[in-house]
């Protein structure tokens, strides 16, 4: 535990679990989909469905998906301004089995047609763990950079993209691989020490059988 998890990030208040996370989920989410949103369909489940607009988690959400930190004074006007930067949104109240308490799902559309689900919890103290990337299941704190390399479920993938990355100095923190189903789709979680830059992950993208690689850096 560091002095981060004890007293909580700096942030638009009012509280750490339903602001300063939910910011960061919907940042993270609109760093997944990698372009601008132009609609989000937001659905709050267990303590956020109850509290969502008392807390400010609507306002925390939004400003997220427009790139707002969780110190941007914004956040507390960030409805009016995602309508007037044409970001159509929409806010719902259900209950997802088996999920944390400070649960949101974000189906979003980007201004280029891009979509993705993205489904993470407010686990305290503005920490944050991403569950679900459209229908699979992730466990991604935010706290490190992190490659995600969606990809075929063929022999050599893990090697190509490890292998890389080794070449190019990166160290690797944490490896997780999920897949569906054999032969399918299966993701890559790759938490890493420091940054990746732009050229290694072209080149990861580049791989045969490889469907797309996004670098995330710390939130």
């Amino acid at each position: 535990m560091d002095v981060f998890d004890i007293v909580g990030p700096i942030m638009v208040g009012p509280s750490s679990s339903h602001t300063a996370g939910a910011a960061r989920i919907g940042k993270f989410a609109l760093t997944i989909l990698g372009q601008p949103v132009q609609k989000a369909e937001i659905y709050f489940s267990g303590s956020f469905a109850k509290t969502y607009k008392g807390h400010g988690t609507d306002k925390a959400i939004i400003g997220g998906l427009l790139g707002m930190d969780t110190d941007d004074t914004r956040i507390r006007t960030s409805l009016e301004l995602a309508k007037e930067n044409g970001l159509e949104f929409s806010f719902h109240e259900t209950e997802i089995e088996n999920a944390h308490p400070n649960t949101v799902l974000l189906r979003l559309t980007g201004i280029e047609g891009k979509t993705v689900a993205v489904q993470g919890a407010s686990v305290g103290g503005g920490n944050i763990l991403i569950t679900k990337i459209d229908d699979t299941e992730v466990s991604i704190t935010g706290k490190a950079t992190t490659l995600i390399v969606p990809h075929k479920d063929v022999p050599g993938m893990i090697s190509d993209v490890t292998n890389i990355l080794a070449r190019r100095g990166v160290n690797i923190g944490r490896f997780e691989l999920k897949r569906s189903q054999k032969g399918g789709t299966a993701v890559m979680i790759i938490e890493v020490d420091g940054t990746v830059d732009a050229e290694v992950n072209d080149l990861i993208a580049r791989f045969p059988n490889v469907l797309d690689s996004t670098v995330i850096a710390a939130i």
